[in-house]
């Protein structure tokens, strides 16, 4: 047994994260699992929860629930993310133009050549 009653210790690096699995026995001889989350940033922080021997199948069967809730709500997002991709690439972009318009295009005698596009053009003046 270690310093500090650590029967066994797991280390995982994330990013500017580290996560400790530490089985620990306490003076009574009561042995329960500490995660400690510790945080590098500016300031060092670290966060734990204990977790019983007699609590952890409880807890077990909790985070194995989360999991699969997460993992089915990743599987749907994607699903959805495809879906959407597959609908945009079968519509495209069409341009339709009133007939109106078409009509009182060809009936304008003004020698004027128009291209259908709408120009402005600014009124100031610079003096």
């Amino acid at each position: 047994m270690g310093i500090r009653g650590e029967l066994y210790t797991n280390q995982i690096v994330v990013d500017n994260r580290a996560y400790y699995f530490n089985v620990k026995e306490n003076r009574k001889g009561d042995v329960f699992l500490q995660i400690v989350e510790s945080k590098k940033d500016e300031v060092d922080e670290r966060h734990a929860i204990v977790i019983f021997a007699s609590e952890l199948q409880k807890f077990c069967k909790g985070f194995d629930s989360a999991l699969s809730f997460i993992d089915k709500n990743e599987k749907e997002k994607k699903k959805a993310a495809l879906e959407k991709k597959k609908s945009a690439e079968g519509t495209q972009k069409k341009t339709f133009r009133s007939k109106k318009i078409e009509d009182s295009r060809e009936n304008r005698d003004d020698g004027i050549k128009r291209s259908g596009k709408v120009h402005v053009v600014s009124k100031r003046t610079d003096k």
